[in-house]
């Protein structure tokens, strides 16, 4: 049985882009996972594929194959505004972005963690610790 896992945006461009992290996101592509994400996820990727390729970290060829390659990828997809109550409480309280919020709140609703490589939103909700077991750090 797959374990179930949401990832952000912050993870899956790292699929694609080598950054720091690259290589302990890539672990989480095998079969083993159940990848969830809410709808709010493609814009939130494409937009972090554009300003790579904005500022010249990757070219346009690249970003272009970067965002047709996620076609490939098995995600269960969630609708965002399914998710915007809970995520707008879970933002009040934390004092989080929504969109970093909405997530959360399909980690929470899916009793099951959300994996990040967003330090800032890690150290804040570890910092709080109400929804702690919730984020995983992609080097866990």
């Amino acid at each position: 049985m797959s374990e179930p896992l949401v990832v952000d945006a912050s993870v899956a461009v790292k699929w694609y882009v080598p950054e720091v992290h690259t290589e302990v996101a890539l672990r989480f592509l095998d079969e083993q996972y159940e990848l969830l994400v809410p709808g709010l996820f493609f814009p939130e990727f494409g937009n972090v594929v554009w300003k790579k390729q904005r500022t010249g970290e990757i070219s346009v060829e690249e970003a272009r194959a970067i965002v047709g390659a996620m076609d490939k990828v098995s995600f269960i997809v969630y609708p965002s505004e399914n998710l915007l109550r809970p995520a707008f409480e879970i933002a009040v309280g934390l004092d989080r972005s929504v969109y970093d919020s909405v997530y959360l709140s399909l980690a929470v609703l899916r009793n099951c963690r959300m994996l990040t490589a967003d330090r800032k939103f890690y150290r804040a909700i570890q910092k709080n610790g109400e929804y702690a077991a919730n984020v995983r750090w992609v080097e866990e």
